[in-house]
């Protein structure tokens, strides 16, 4: 059986960042997504050489070469990396994550480092395929977090594991799996997965079938809830050649997004380096696509047709977009979060957003519980927005907090008539168990008979 890949990319700043550090590339036989950190230290530096070390390996090779020739691409990278570091010390500290897949036939090569993750959607069945090498999943692995305290754990993007400018070898997670017709995989940085749920990114993948409107309605759901993060997503379907419709035309070139593609542009250190031939081969493609044009320009038929499709896909991504916005914006309203309502805890609807003059959410529910009932931990908690995908769950975390109140003064120590002097006790009521000769008839005549007989 012959199968192929069809295949899309796309990268988004977000909302919050002013340049983008993710990057991506995609072909027939090679699937990468690096999402660069450091800020200033040069994020985007580290995920395009990256991309383009890999890239630059983008061949045919026999299962067993798969996983060797990743491996030895992700390494230059690295050695790249500190090369330049140690030319230009103000981007010490540089550092990016990585997943690739690289495809033999039917067979594939994954490679992954960091916490920019890998899913599958086989047969309506929803994987994240990689393990994030972050420090949250490293104390849920081992007992100390749960996974909805890691969600919202401060130090939740600290990566352990990452491709950088040290000098220790790169510790990568290795596997080889099966290319099966039908499978849907999709590559992500945190700015999707940190903000869109597994649900609704199973629902997407599983709802639209066209690749290309699958990954702008990702990355609209991503901006919809507020994109903090640059946004990338690579795609991928695995096709039967063999069932294939005439008509249908897999692409047959790669491509390049985020800052990889932004970095082809920039003087690199020489034509010789990863990022030179990365760029050479985009020129290459380039240039192809003008000499097919040329012939046309001088026909004024062509000219007209060129405008229309034009016009048309302009209008098909106008309506992408806004359909994209939409499922964004209904999404939304289906999510929930307990926060402050004053000095209550309250449950809202939507997300806790704000696209100029319009709010994503709204007060669901007041809940009568006081902020300052409850004790410190709990307070902390409710400092950040716990977001949740339903009013029910929304319920259960108020529960939660329910649980959590300081425990309020017994209603014994204000009974009307207690003592509140040291060592001073309440008089006994006359009927109290405590004194049983009390409530015997002529008790207090036997009494005063005693005393004075002692007298």
């Amino acid at each position: 059986m012959s199968i192929s890949f069809n295949y899309v990319a796309l990268s988004d700043v977000g909302l919050v960042r002013s340049n983008n550090q993710d990057a991506g590339y995609a072909s027939q036989h090679l699937l990468v997504l690096a999402d660069g950190m450091g800020g200033a230290a040069a994020g985007d530096v580290a995920s395009s050489v990256t991309v383009a070390h890999v890239a630059e390996v983008d061949d045919v090779y026999s299962v067993d070469d798969l996983l060797p020739t990743l491996r030895t691409a992700l390494m230059h990278a690295q050695q790249e990396l500190s090369e330049r570091v140690h030319e230009d010390p103000s981007i010490a500290g540089l550092g990016t994550t990585c997943i690739a897949i690289m495809r033999s036939g039917n067979k594939l090569a994954m490679t992954h480092i960091g916490d920019s993750r890998a899913y599958l959607l086989r047969d309506e069945r929803f994987t994240q395929v990689t393990h994030d090498h972050t420090l949250v999943q490293y104390l849920v692995d081992h007992g100390e977090l749960t996974p909805e305290e890691a969600a919202h754990h401060p130090k939740r993007n600290v990566i352990m594991r990452a491709i950088s400018d040290t000098p220790e070898s790169v510790d990568v997670d290795e596997s080889i799996r099966e290319a099966i017709p039908g499978d849907r995989w999709l590559l992500c940085s945190d700015g999707l997965f940190g903000v869109v749920s597994d649900e609704t990114l199973k629902a997407t993948l599983s709802t639209y079938k066209n690749l290309r409107e699958c990954g702008e309605v990702l990355i609209s759901l991503a901006l919809a809830g507020g994109a903090p993060d640059n946004v990338t997503v690579v795609l991928a379907d695995v096709v039967d050649d063999a069932e294939l419709p005439a008509t249908t035309h897999l692409p047959s070139t790669p491509v390049v997004v985020g800052s990889a593609a932004a970095d082809y542009s920039r003087p690199s250190r020489g034509s010789a380096s990863a990022a030179g031939k990365a760029a050479a081969l985009l020129s290459t493609n380039d240039r192809r696509h003008s000499a097919a044009t040329v012939p046309h320009q001088h026909s004024r038929a062509s000219k007209a047709r060129r405008f229309f499709a034009r016009l048309g896909v302009a209008l098909l991504i106008i309506g992408i977009l806004a359909a994209g916005l939409w499922a964004g914006y209904r999404w939304t309203q289906s999510q929930y979060y307990v926060a402050p309502n004053g000095s209550y805890v309250g449950i809202y609807q939507g997300i806790p957003q704000e696209i100029g003059p319009f709010s994503l959410y709204h007060l669901e529910e007041t809940t009568g519980l006081q902020i300052s009932d409850l004790n410190s931990t709990a307070q902390d908690r409710l400092t950040t927005p716990i977001t949740r995908s339903s009013l029910a769950q929304a319920r259960e975390v108020v529960e939660n907090l329910r649980a959590q109140r300081v425990a309020q003064p017994s209603s014994s120590s204000s009974t009307p008539g207690s003592s509140s002097t040291p060592g001073v006790s309440a008089p006994q009521s006359s009927q109290s168990p405590q004194s049983p000769q009390s409530s015997q008839p002529g008790s207090q005549i036997d009494s005063q008979t005693e005393h004075n007989g002692r007298q």
